[in-house]
């Protein structure tokens, strides 16, 4: 049986941590900033875990 492709576009979106969670980057930090305020675009940094909601769809996508 051949092997299962992973979904190139959600492996580049989608990182797997080590204790197994699967991690994303927030939306709404990429253009128009001049307009948000800082308060919001500090909130919108760093990384965090993907919704229970769409973890079963997400690690069908990355094979897992």
């Amino acid at each position: 049986m051949p092997k299962n492709k992973s979904h190139s576009g959600m492996s580049k979106r989608i990182k797997l941590s080590g204790s197994g969670k699967l991690l994303r980057q927030r939306a709404g930090r990429r253009h128009l900033l001049e307009h948000k305020s800082s308060k919001l675009t500090r909130h919108l940094d760093g990384v965090v875990e993907v919704s229970p909601q769409d973890a079963k769809r997400v690690r069908r996508l990355l094979g897992r």
